[in-house]
């Protein structure tokens, strides 16, 4: 049995790929507050997202196969970070704020719509109750 190089190779980035993205998981259950879950998703994602296709692309060889991976690649690389940035600066307008050290847990507040946001203060909870008349 005969395994080639290419193969090897192959199983060397696919495996670095799939385990930073277990590690990104992680990081989104551990992480204390939405922008550190987020820093972990964007940032662990996108280069096991990368990993894995520049495995695909050893294992294809030089073919239309690899071109079309190269442009999703590119691709994951303009979209993920555009993402990130806008969920973070959407849940800054939103009034979350980010976790410092020595708070014990971030506590979900009150959810509208069935969506539950993190509440950054008392205030800012009666101020949206009295604009959505609630």
């Amino acid at each position: 049995m005969e395994i080639e190089i290419r193969t090897i190779i192959t199983g060397i980035f696919v495996a670095l790929g799939c385990f930073l993205l277990i590690v990104a998981s992680i990081g989104v259950v551990r992480l204390p507050d939405f922008y550190s879950r987020m820093h972990a998703a964007g940032k662990a994602d996108t280069m096991g997202q990368t990993l894995i296709l520049v495995g695909l692309i050893i294992y294809a060889g030089f073919s239309l196969v690899s071109i079309k991976l190269i442009i999703i690649m590119g691709l994951i690389y303009i979209i993920n970070p555009t993402a990130t940035h806008f969920l973070a600066k959407a849940a800054y307008v939103r009034g979350v704020k980010p976790w410092t050290k020595g708070e014990s847990g971030v506590e979900i507040d009150t959810c509208y719509d069935e969506l539950c946001y993190i509440q950054p203060d008392r205030e800012a909870a009666a101020t949206r109750e009295e604009k959505i008349g609630g």
